[in-house]
């Protein structure tokens, strides 16, 4: 009944004088508009509180349901719905406004929550209340994946809700946050939710995230082609973070390898990572072992993508012929060649470490692409 106000009273003015309400009166049932937001309680259900309290209130006003004065009672009729019209207007205005600011504040702590979760925010235990509201198990094992649009995010709101609507539907977990960061959209989920969808034999059940984000956002009329990049699934506050951390190395490394493959794992990229930790060391050796190869006649690309297709192939070489479209023994030579040039043998497994070591590591300096950086 709170919610009502002075409601009842404002009626009762109309129906027995036909007084309509002050500015400041229905300025007083905006403010409830606004407490029934605030309070959880649904607009239909409070239109429908103030609506049959109208009703009740007529029925128990005698001095004019019983007037046999057709037009005195035509008269109150329609001041009292003056008044339920004016009254619910406003209401409903309070309401709106209140939910605005509502999801306007909740969009904010959402994206605080979110930006100190990534950057793994060392006060545990205000992140822990923080994260409560939003229905998130800090204590559980999670895995973030990060989407990039072809150009700039398009509209943020449909992604998210489409996004929002698959991973709901599809891991059957509430615990689960989408966001935007820095231009990517971004989605924290738990791995055990993930484990539990069932997954085709042959798929990678930690890139699971990552497709089921791929195979809505590419059903967008903006943004295409996106790529998704997921980290490895880590557990507790801290492992949030570095699986973040590895979503965001991911898609920085597969535009410089141009990996064109629409999901991408942290994973499968961890070589990188772990080549690119000790950078001085990786542009020694690339251009220690490699570079000798630019002294070929023509450069030394063509050699760079034979020994590349070959160690891709499995040291085959009729596979890395196909692969690169030459001949066999085309192959052959230009393997020999490398090991005049650089002193290192394709087909000896001692040597072949170096070079596939050496070729990673050209791949992650986009080398010769780009110029080694200076030692220093």
């Amino acid at each position: 009944m709170e919610l009502l106000g002075d409601y009842l009273g404002l009626l009762a003015d109309a129906a027995i004088t036909g007084r309509r309400p002050k500015r400041s009166e229905l300025d007083a049932v905006e403010v409830l508009g606004r407490r029934a937001a605030e309070q959880g309680v649904s607009a239909g259900r409070v239109v429908q509180l103030y609506l049959s309290a109208a009703r009740r209130l007529w029925q128990d006003l005698p001095i004019v349901v019983r007037s046999r004065d057709r037009e005195a009672v035509r008269a109150a009729a329609a001041a009292v719905l003056y008044v339920i019209d004016d009254a619910v207007a406003t209401l409903a205005e309070g309401y709106a406004t209140a939910r605005r600011d509502l999801v306007r504040r909740e969009e904010t702590l959402r994206r605080e929550l979110i930006d100190d979760l990534l950057r793994g925010d060392p006060d545990l235990g205000a992140l822990v209340d923080r994260a409560e509201p939003f229905g998130l198990d800090l204590a559980r094992v999670h895995q973030v994946a990060l989407a990039a649009p072809s150009r700039r995010l398009p509209d943020t709101d449909a992604a998210i809700t489409a996004l929002e609507s698959v991973i709901f539907d599809r891991l059957g977990d509430r615990d689960v946050l989408v966001a935007t960061k820095n231009g990517l959209l971004v989605v924290l989920a738990p791995a055990d939710a993930i484990d539990a969808v069932r997954i085709p034999s042959g798929r990678d059940a930690t890139t699971e995230l990552g497709r089921l984000m791929h195979d809505q956002l590419r059903r967008l009329p903006r943004g295409r082609p996106w790529q998704v990049a997921v980290g490895r699934p880590h557990p507790g506050l801290y492992g949030i973070a570095r699986s973040y951390e590895e979503a965001r190395e991911a898609l920085t490394m597969a535009a410089r390898l141009r990996v064109g493959s629409p999901v991408v794992s942290a994973r499968d990229l961890l070589i990188y990572r772990v080549l690119l930790r000790d950078q001085p060391a990786i542009v020694e050796l690339v251009h220690a072992v490699l570079s000798p190869l630019t002294q070929a006649r023509g450069g030394g690309e063509s050699l760079l993508a034979t020994l590349e297709a070959y160690f891709d192939t499995g040291g085959v070489a009729t596979e890395s012929a196909k692969r690169i479209h030459v001949s066999v023994r085309t192959v052959t030579y230009r393997l020999q060649r490398i090991k005049m040039l650089t002193g290192y043998n394709p087909f000896d497994p001692a040597h072949r470490f170096t070079l596939q070591a050496a070729l990673l590591g050209a791949r992650a300096l986009n080398w010769p692409q780009q110029e080694l950086p200076t030692p220093g």
